[in-house]
């Protein structure tokens, strides 16, 4: 199996265990020169908030490193909680958690969401 093959079949496993708790949840998606971030239903059907590097705000200087990861995540806490949503559980995607999946996790905590 290939790394991205394996990463999904991680992912999946998450993914069924957040539905069967039906909270809202942080999906992440990362590649080498941008960060995407969104919070969606429980069971994925409707995004209820989004952000990443290619937003204009985030879009000067450099989009892939752990100082941009940081500033999605604060980006994302804020329209969480302008769309109402306080409580969220987090989906890596497969993802280790290190490195800017982790710099965005700790940002969109500090920034007031709760998982």
């Amino acid at each position: 199996m290939s790394a991205n093959n394996e990463r999904l079949r991680r992912a999946r496993k998450v993914r069924m265990k957040i539905r069967e708790l039906g909270t809202d949840r942080l999906c992440v998606h990362r590649t080498p020169r941008h960060m995407y971030a969104q919070v969606t239903t429980a069971d994925g059907s409707k995004v209820l908030a989004s952000a990443s590097t290619l937003d204009k705000d985030l879009r000067q200087g450099a989009t892939g490193n752990v100082d941009a990861a940081k500033k999605v995540g604060q980006l994302i806490a804020e329209r969480a909680k302008a769309a109402g949503i306080e409580k969220v559980a987090f989906d890596r995607s497969g993802y280790r958690y290190h490195g800017r999946v982790q710099a965005l996790a700790d940002a969109a905590r500090e920034a007031g969401l709760q998982f």
